[in-house]
């Protein structure tokens, strides 16, 4: 199986040229079973690689190999496809499976960061995502140094220095909004400044610095280098910070989400039956769940020909009467079945919420994932959960009048 990842910009013809060796060297293989076998495999991605005159913006992704079925009969497959954001990973393999670590990586984590590298040279402003990393602009300057020349003169050409250095750091602030600033919404998990002198700090004391932005700087680091050799150097200084980035977003979140269970307010759900059912209503704003969450969706038919859709976590899944009908005992003929996460991906959006992944590695997490099963809702309007599983909607939304709903349902719930 042939495993062949391009990077943004990779050149076609320098890869053609490597299957082409590749295919010259497979020929020695003694085993004839393996020779045809790695030979074919790459003489079908030298025909994919040949569909492409350029690489796509994002790279490009090549498997072609022969696979087990699960009847257990043998089949072609060729995939070539551009990934959904920039992989920045070349890969050439022939193994006995397909590697797939680098586009699992890319799943990993969608947080963006920015970064402004000052120095008296110009700036350069770049994002990293993953481990992608992208020059968004960049500028030089032509400033003047200091020195001790000019008599009576010193003074003017002391002002006329600070005025260019005033100049410059509102260049670079003027710059940054256009860059990370969009839709009056900043458009960076976090912001880092970095540079070699002092213009790193002033650019984060100026007034001329957009608050929006001022609020989003997670570091400054100090560089011995500008431009992309500042950018590199500045990115393997910022990865503690940047690892906490998203240690204190989750962190934020599911406090907010145990806040409002404190306070009763009534608009949070727990738990997937609840949270599906609030989800199916509109009625949940953000949707919160586990990474590692493990449930199926099932769409069942029942005797009459009906359909029947059922979210099942791994421990209902033991339980027949889960796949067999409420009203009349007889087992549902099951049409589908995906896994649930991968269901929710696709429809949340469509049901006006937002989605998001949690982990259990800090104590919130682990106690959102131990205490309340890794998935959960907060709400736009409030819903008596208690209520949920109740046959009338009107059930579902409290009433000012209501004044026989006890504390204690709310924990008993949980």
């Amino acid at each position: 199986m042939i495993s062949l990842i391009l990077p943004p910009k990779s050149q076609i013809p320098q890869f053609t040229a490597m299957l082409a060796t590749e295919h010259g060297a497979a020929s020695n293989i003694k085993s004839r079973v393996n020779r045809l076998s790695v030979m074919a495999a790459i003489a079908s991605a030298q025909q994919r690689l040949k569909l492409y005159t350029r690489t796509p913006p994002n790279g490009l992704v090549i498997f072609c190999g022969t696979i087990l079925t699960d009847e257990g009969k043998e089949k072609k497959v060729n995939f070539d496809f551009e990934p959904f954001k920039p992989i920045n990973t070349t890969l050439y393999l022939c193994d006995n499976k397909f590697h797939v670590e680098a586009l699992a990586e890319l799943l990993e984590t969608d947080s963006k960061f920015g970064f402004i590298i000052m120095d008296g040279n110009g700036s350069l402003f770049g994002s990293i995502c993953g481990n992608s990393r992208e020059v968004l602009s960049h500028f030089t300057v032509d400033l003047p140094k200091k020195h001790g020349r000019g008599g009576q003169s010193a003074q003017r050409f002391g002002r006329i220095r600070e005025e260019k250095r005033h100049h410059y750091i509102r260049k670079v602030a003027e710059t940054a909004v256009q860059v990370f600033i969009t839709d009056n919404k900043v458009n960076v998990s976090g912001l880092i400044l970095a540079g070699s002198a002092e213009f790193k700090n002033d650019l984060s004391k100026s007034d001329m610095f957009d608050p929006r932005l001022s609020a989003s700087v997670v570091k400054i680091v100090d560089v011995s280098y500008g431009g992309e050799n500042g950018f590199d150097q500045a990115i393997s200084l910022s990865q503690e910070a940047l690892a906490n980035v998203k240690f204190v977003q989750e962190k934020k979140l599911i406090d907010k989400f145990f806040s409002e269970i404190n306070l009763d307010t009534g608009k949070v759900t727990c738990g997937l039956s609840d949270t599906i059912k609030a989800l199916d209503m509109g009625a949940v704003e953000t949707i919160i769940v586990w990474e590692n969450f493990e449930a199926n969706r099932y769409v069942f038919r029942d005797a009459s020909g009906a359909e029947v859709e059922r979210f099942l976590t791994a421990l209902q899944e033991t339980d027949r009467s889960n796949f067999m009908d409420s009203d009349t005992g007889a087992e549902l003929d099951q049409v589908s079945k995906e896994p649930f996460l991968e269901w929710l991906a696709e429809v949340y959006k469509q049901k006006g919420a937002n989605l998001e992944f949690v982990t259990d590695k800090s104590p919130e997490g682990s106690q959102f994932v131990g205490g309340f099963g890794g998935i959960g809702g907060m709400l736009r309007w409030q819903l008596d959960v208690t209520q949920l599983g109740g046959e009338d909607i009107n059930d579902l939304y409290y009433s000012d009048d209501d004044e026989d709903v006890p504390d204690e349902d709310f924990d008993d719930y949980f």
